[in-house]
C-alpha cells in the first residue's frame, strides 16, 4: 500500500473530471463504465451517493485524470440541503464536468443551473444522455441545440457508446491543460540541484515526504542531477563540490540557516514555493504574505492546511507559524485553524 501511495501521480496533479447530475442519473454508474471497476456504490435507491467519491486513472492522450463522483443535484431535506453545497463545492475544483442526464427525468432547471454555473467558472462541460438502452424518444442533438452544449449518448449498463464519451472528453478538456513542472523551467540538463532536507520529529519515519520525492524525479527527468542533504551538512557538501550548484531548495523551517549557508550567486527557494508555483496558487500566497503587514494584537487568523496528520510538539501549524505571526505584530491574535479541503462558511 505505502508503495503504491507513493509511486502513483498526487490527486493535485490529476485532471479533474466530475460527475453532475440529478439522483439516478446514473453517474456512479457512468464512473464504473468509465474505469471498469466497481468503483462507486450503485443502486436503484435515490441518493445513494451521499459525499464526492475520487478515484484516479489514466486516460490517454490526457494522462493522469481523477473521476469525482456527485450527490445528485436534486436532493431533498436538510441532509440533502447539505449534500447538494458538498456538490457544488466539488465545481470550484473540476477542470471538465460531465452533466449526466437521465432520459426519465429529462432536461429541467437542475441541469441549466449546473450549466450556467459551469460556464460562469469557465468549466469545460459535456452532457452525457445516460440509459439509452431503455429506448428513451429523445433526440442527442435536439438537447445539444437546446443546451449549447456536446452531448453524447451512453448506456453504463450496456457500454454502449462510453468510448465516443472518452474521446468527447479528449476533446473537451482544457486546451490549457499540460503536467506542470515543479522545477524544470528553472534548470538545463546536467545542472545539479542541491535538496536541503531536514529530519526533525514532524519527518516521517523511514523516508522522505512526497514532495521532496517529487522534487527528486523532476529533476531526474529534466536530466539534472540532485545531491541530498540535512541542513548541517549543507556547508561541508557546498565546499567539496567542484562547481556551484544552479539551485538550493529548502524546507522552510531552515531557511535562514541556508539562506546564510548558500553562496549569494547561487539561486535558493524552498519546497513550499515550488509547490505553490506548481499548483497555480503563488501568486494568492503573495498577496496573503503582504497582509501580514497590516495584521495588529487582537486580529483573528485562519491557518488553513489542506493535509491531515497527527500534530506533533513543534508543529508548523499550530505552534511554528502562530510563534512567529505573534512575534512579528508584537501581541497575541485570535487564531483558527482548519485542515482538509474545505473552508469555513462564514469565510
Amino acid at each position: 500500500m505505502a508503495d503504491r501511495t507513493l509511486n502513483e501521480t498526487p490527486r493535485g496533479s490529476r485532471l479533474h473530471i466530475a460527475l453532475f447530475g440529478r439522483r439516478n442519473a446514473g453517474k456512479s454508474s457512468l464512473i464504473n463504465a468509465l474505469t471498469k471497476q466497481n468503483v462507486a456504490i450503485v443502486s436503484e435507491v435515490p441518493g445513494t451517493t451521499t459525499d464526492p467519491v475520487y478515484k484516479s486513472m489514466e486516460i490517454l492522450p490526457l494522462g493522469p485524470v481523477v473521476l469525482i463522483d456527485t450527490a445528485g443535484i436534486d436532493d431533498v431535506g436538510n441532509l440533502g440541503t447539505l449534500r447538494i453545497q458538498k456538490t457544488l463545492g466539488v465545481l470550484a475544483k473540476t477542470d471538465l464536468l460531465l452533466l449526466v442526464i437521465d432520459p426519465q427525468e429529462g432536461v429541467g432547471h437542475y441541469e441549466k443551473e449546473i450549466i450556467v454555473k459551469a460556464h460562469q467558472d469557465k468549466v469545460s462541460i459535456v452532457g452525457v444522455l445516460n440509459k439509452i438502452d431503455l429506448n428513451m424518444q429523445i433526440n442527442p442533438q435536439e438537447l445539444e441545440n437546446e443546451l449549447g452544449i456536446t452531448v453524447v449518448p451512453a448506456s453504463a449498463l450496456t457500454g454502449q457508446g462510453i468510448e465516443d464519451l472518452k474521446m468527447a472528453m479528449i476533446r473537451s478538456a482544457p486546451k490549457s491543460w499540460t503536467p506542470p513542472t515543479i522545477l524544470g523551467d528553472l534548470i538545463s540538463p546536467s545542472d545539479l540541484v542541491v535538496l536541503v532536507v531536514p529530519i526533525d520529529l514532524a519527518a516521517p519515519k523511514g523516508r522522505l515526504i512526497l514532495p521532496q520525492v517529487q522534487t527528486i524525479r523532476d529533476i531526474l527527468d529534466n536530466d539534472a542531477m540532485t545531491l541530498v542533504v540535512k541542513e548541517r551538512e549543507l556547508k561541508a557538501a557546498l565546499a567539496a563540490l567542484k562547481g556551484k550548484p544552479k539551485l538550493v531548495v529548502t524546507d522552510s523551517q531552515a531557511f535562514l540557516k541556508v539562506a546564510a549557508d548558500t553562496p549569494p550567486d547561487v539561486l535558493m527557494t524552498s519546497f513550499s514555493i515550488l509547490f505553490a508555483r506548481y499548483k497555480g496558487e503563488l501568486a494568492t500566497l503573495v498577496e496573503g504574505v503582504k497582509a501580514i503587514e497590516a495584521l495588529s494584537p487582537g486580529d483573528k487568523v485562519l491557518i488553513a492546511e489542506a493535509c491531515t496528520h497527527h500534530r506533533v510538539e513543534d508543529d508548523i501549524g499550530t505552534v511554528k507559524i502562530p510563534r512567529w505571526l505573534r512575534q512579528f505584530v508584537g501581541g497575541a491574535l485570535d487564531f483558527q485553524w482548519s485542515s482538509g479541503t474545505e473552508l469555513p462558511s462564514d469565510l
